[in-house]
């Protein structure tokens, strides 16, 4: 895999969360109103693939982290991006919190679609329904907040 110069070169741009304390606290309240009644393993995947979409080497890294503490297995890490072709890998609920997840993140091909929203629907009740889209919009945010400041993944 090659890397453009640009991104070889790249350096952390600010602390955005030491110049902007604020926002870190309030990311942080939405992150726990977000993940509140949310199955743990569900939540790391929405997590996981919002990070794969969006580049974020730094949420990918925790998350796959926190999801192995939780016991998550390396093929279904390993799967995440490929969970349509993994099969029953993943439990209904999981592929359509994972596909509502990708919608809601790749907003840019559009509204997310009925037939997605639907399974959803089908899949969570009300209340998880309106988890897992606060969980899929606050990744996205923290995804976007730590690739415009390009925080780096931790080095080990």
């Amino acid at each position: 895999m090659t890397q453009t110069l640009e991104s070889k070169n790249s350096t952390r741009r600010l602390n955005i969360y030491k110049v902007s304390p604020g926002l870190y606290d309030a990311m942080m309240g939405l992150s726990t109103a977000a993940a509140k009644d949310v199955d743990p393993t569900i939540g790391e995947l929405i997590k996981i693939r919002a990070s794969q979409i969006n580049h974020c080497a730094f949420c990918l890294d925790m998350h796959t982290a926190d999801a192995r503490k939780q016991g998550e297995t390396e093929q279904r890490l390993a799967l995440i991006a490929a969970w349509q072709e993994a099969g029953d890998l993943f439990t209904e609920k999981e592929q359509a919190a994972l596909e509502l997840t990708e919608a809601i993140t790749e907003l840019h091909h559009g509204h997310v679609p009925d037939a997605v929203y639907a399974r959803a629907a089908e899949a969570f009740s009300e209340r998880e329904l309106g988890q897992v889209i606060a969980m899929a919009v606050t990744i996205n945010a923290w995804n976007r907040i730590n690739v415009a400041a390009r925080v780096p993944a931790p080095r080990r």
